[in-house]
């Protein structure tokens, strides 16, 4: 009995502390829905503030650009900052234990920005949350690629980006009604909490992968230099991170300012103004996220050319209703068009992630993530919510911020959704070759 006893517990270790060598499809979807749920909470945590973002500027007395400032460009600074050094960790070091401790930190710091009292304190709870969330999204995707082959990595991805809909639903209309019903100090409460849970929740049931275990060949791990010379080189890969990049430009940038500009244009609360766009954001993300994953595991899409073909239409086509949202002042044809706009904003997140990860060497795979992540963070919380806010200030009359003024800034921005169009189709060009050039290299 005491034999026995000792070969369980052996067992019992091995599994606790050992590389996973392989796992069932029961194991790799439980991790891709808990990595689902990471990346749901970053997203309610992180665009939250756009949907009390006019609540703020009032209590605070800040200028539209002033409240972009504090909300949208002191986390997209230091998310931008903070993603290469610990994307560096997460090539290196226990994925699981980072991302369980991330996003820890950034639900407790959510909850923080909820007792902030003035501008400083609500800054700098911000730049706490930044912390966290600078580590979630590219753990979670260098897990999922070693839970995942390379031809089910594109349709894994997908559905790790149905976080996006479901986490934008929570942050723009849940919190929307609480706030509505709370006040917006309790719609960070509300959110931080269960982080927190789900955190150590992540700690305690996910198994650290054997990094690379799905792909050929024993690479060694690169240096920043050579990740960054390799990334260069893989001209497709430049491609689809401007092309994703510039999506979060266009697509987020205008969302971080929607609930506002609706409030203003139609004279609506915080949570009327939510409920206008909570089914796009849930059903039309969901649905558009899913059926994007179907199609990636179909066979006709294992030519990744017909993957950024089919993103580079659909966001062609939603560029032109996004710019009919915010020149019109019919409500019936604004909602009609943002039903185009945003799922369109969802279904290229999971695709994107996928090919990325095609096209980076298994040991580069979070610097690739983190390179996408910056300068998409760059775009649409660093320079589009600031921009659109010190825009609206200039065309206001008086400088008194105003609905017209508003509607102007945001019709500056639409037009950048053509620019990420064009380097999705330039991206087919090289894709296949530079594939097949990620699996096969070596350093």
């Amino acid at each position: 009995m005491s034999e026995l006893q000792s070969t369980v517990a052996s067992e019992t270790a091995v599994l606790a502390i050992a590389p996973l060598q392989s796992a069932s499809l029961m194991e790799r979807w439980y991790v891709l829905i808990m990595m689902c749920l990471v990346y749901t909470l970053s997203i309610a945590d992180r665009y939250v503030v756009s949907t009390v973002l006019e609540p703020i500027r009032l209590e605070l007395h800040l200028t539209d650009r002033g409240v972009a400032i504090l909300t949208g460009f002191a986390f997209g600074l230091f998310y931008v900052v903070l993603g290469f050094p610990l994307s560096w960790l997460i090539d290196r070091k226990n994925r699981r234990n980072i991302v369980a401790a991330c996003l820890v930190l950034w639900s407790v710091m959510t909850a923080v920005c909820g007792l902030a009292r003035t501008s400083w304190e609500f800054f700098f709870a911000r730049v706490g949350v930044t912390i966290g969330e600078a580590g979630g999204t590219p753990g979670a995707n260098s897990l999922l690629s070693d839970y995942f082959p390379a031809n089910r990595r594109a349709m894994a991805l997908t559905v790790f980006a149905l976080g996006a809909p479901i986490g934008a639903w929570l942050g723009y209309n849940v919190a929307g009604a609480i706030a509505d019903h709370y006040g917006w100090r309790a719609v960070f409460f509300a959110l931080g909490i269960p982080g927190v849970l789900a955190g150590i929740a992540v700690w305690l049931t996910v198994r650290e992968p054997e990094r690379g275990c799905l792909d050929a060949g024993d690479q060694d791990t690169p240096t920043i230099p050579e990740t960054l010379r390799f990334l260069w080189q893989q001209r497709s890969a430049v491609h689809v991170m401007i092309g994703t990049a510039v999506c979060a430009l266009w697509g987020w940038g205008l969302m971080f300012w929607t609930p506002t500009f609706l409030q203003r244009t139609y004279h609506m609360s915080v949570g009327e103004a939510g409920v206008v766009t909570q089914n796009m954001h849930l059903w039309g993300g969901g649905i558009a996220t899913v059926v994007t994953g179907f199609l990636m595991a179909r066979r006709g899409m294992t030519d990744a050319r017909r993957i950024v073909w089919l993103l580079a239409g659909g966001i062609g086509i939603a560029t032109l209703a996004s710019g009919v949202v915010y020149y019109t002042r019919d409500l019936a044809l604004a909602k009609a068009m943002l039903w185009i706009f945003i799922p369109a904003i969802y279904f290229y997140i999971g695709p994107g992630f996928g090919l990325l990860n095609n096209l980076a060497q298994c040991r580069m795979r979070a610097m690739f993530c983190a390179m996408v992540l910056f300068l998409a963070n760059l775009g649409n919380l660093v320079i589009a919510p600031p921009l659109i806010g010190a825009l609206s200030d200039w065309f206001a009359p008086n400088h008194v911020t105003n609905a017209d003024s508003l509607r102007l800034a945001m019709l500056c921005l639409v037009p950048t959704g053509l620019w990420a169009t064009a380097h999705l189709f330039l991206a087919a060009r090289d894709i296949l070759k530079d594939q097949e050039r990620a699996r096969s290299f070596s350093l």
